[in-house]
């Protein structure tokens, strides 16, 4: 079956997609923009050896600068699989949630712009909407079906602060790999 391994940048949706790209890849980015997604996720991708790290609307530039750094380190290219959580419903499947989507897409719009850019075709589709929407990406979140149930549920300074756009140059470190070093986004 055709995958997306040929990519320098990569992008899937939940466990079933990290599986398909991860493989291969140097570095894996998941991204939950309102962390309404279950923990399986970030379990499954330290299982590949390669650094993990969280992105959301928050942080898209800080992760971009955080991968070039990890691939000087390295000194050449990492494949970067960038992994939209999405949300589990109660009977097990994956609900994409437009936040998480448009955050995927801000991290490797990013990348591209860092040089990192040699997209696949669901990478470039990803990148595409959010430069498309950007403009109306913090309405667009704060409308989204997880933001208005996290309001209803008396959250709603966890989504006002989630629809900051590259407000943090933070980048988590969720697993460190194999042979990876703790670095600062630069």
């Amino acid at each position: 079956m055709p995958q997306q391994q040929s990519y320098e940048a990569r992008f899937d949706w939940g466990a079933e997609g990290l599986r398909s790209i991860a493989p291969g890849a140097g570095v894996i980015v998941i991204v939950d923009v309102l962390g309404a997604s279950d923990l399986r996720l970030t379990a499954d991708s330290a299982g590949y050896g390669v650094p993990v790290v969280a992105a959301d609307l928050r942080n898209f530039s800080a992760v971009a600068r955080w991968v070039l750094a990890r691939q000087q380190q390295l000194g050449r290219r990492a494949n970067v699989a960038v992994v939209a959580a999405g949300e589990r419903r109660p009977d097990g499947t994956l609900r994409p949630a437009v936040e998480d989507q448009l955050a995927a897409g801000a991290v490797i719009a990013a990348l591209a712009a860092l040089g990192i850019d040699a997209c696949s075709p669901e990478a470039a589709v990803a990148s595409a909407a959010f430069e498309a929407l950007r403009p109306a990406v913090r309405h667009l979140l704060t409308a989204s079906v997880t933001a208005r149930e996290l309001t209803e549920a008396g959250r709603l300074d966890d989504v006002r602060n989630a629809a900051q756009l590259d407000a943090s140059d933070e980048v988590p470190i969720i697993h460190a790999g194999s042979d990876a070093r703790r670095r600062p986004a630069e």
